[in-house]
């Protein structure tokens, strides 16, 4: 396999599926399939999902329900259902699974350990990481960069509905050009929203590539993992 260890980013808008809210058990059912195809090849799988499909802080807190801190916060509160219905998936599937959370909540999860999170790994466990980095004014795309490195993934994989980087948006502007492979330079220079920029600098500081792919696309994941051009590469 070209990466052992790979830490997989979804967002939770991906999870409403052609719904406009929530969760779509027909996405699920699809992301299990993929990653259980994954593990089967041998590659250890970390997983961080977002909460878009519930709850975004920022938009909370621009509509003047509560302030920042605490709409980020009920965020978190959001990737935590969606990483539990992405375990009942995975386990359905036939997967074994670790939730763990960066906010304690015991009865639902393990609080993150980083060298409990490794050992799952090693024994071949899925393992789920919820509620972001526990703390506001931070995104998901930043824990899961966060959580890349504690745990020594070899990559994050962005999991999105395009087929890689292109220099505009593809879904608004027809003559965008993709990308096959990026430096952390570029990204910078040309401002593409990959991901949001703590989660760029922590991944070219600790020298993390990241591959942006379409998981939409049947059998998408296995390809990428078995060395198969497939998405944008950010090196």
């Amino acid at each position: 396999m070209k990466y052992k260890r790979i830490l997989l980013k979804l967002s939770g808008e991906s999870l409403m599926g052609n719904q406009s809210f929530g969760i779509s058990a027909d996405v699920l059912e699809q992301y299990a399939k993929e990653v259980k195809e994954a593990a089967a090849l041998g590659v250890e799988i970390a997983v961080v999902i977002g909460g878009g499909n519930i709850f975004r802080g920022v938009q909370g807190s621009k509509g003047g329900v509560v302030d920042r801190a605490t709409g980020d916060y009920m965020g978190m509160l959001a990737t935590v259902m969606n990483a539990m219905a992405l375990q009942g998936a995975f386990e359905n599937a036939g997967l074994v699974t670790r939730l763990q959370t960066a906010i304690k909540m015991e009865q639902l999860a393990e609080p993150f350990i980083r060298r409990r999170a490794m050992r799952h790994l090693e024994k071949g466990r899925v393992v789920i990481f919820g509620a972001g980095t526990g703390n506001p004014y931070f995104t998901t795309d930043t824990a899961a960069s966060l959580r890349a490195i504690e745990i020594e993934a070899d990559v994050i994989i962005k999991g999105t509905r395009v087929d890689g980087i292109y220099s505009a948006d593809p879904e608004k502007d027809p003559t965008a050009t993709r990308f096959d492979e990026i430096r952390f330079s570029q990204v910078y220079e040309m401002g593409l929203e990959v991901m949001d920029m703590t989660a760029i600098t922590l991944c070219q500081e600790n020298k993390l590539p990241i591959v942006v792919f379409d998981m939409n696309k049947p059998g998408n994941l296995s390809r990428l993992l078995k060395g198969e051009k497939v998405g944008t590469l950010v090196n």
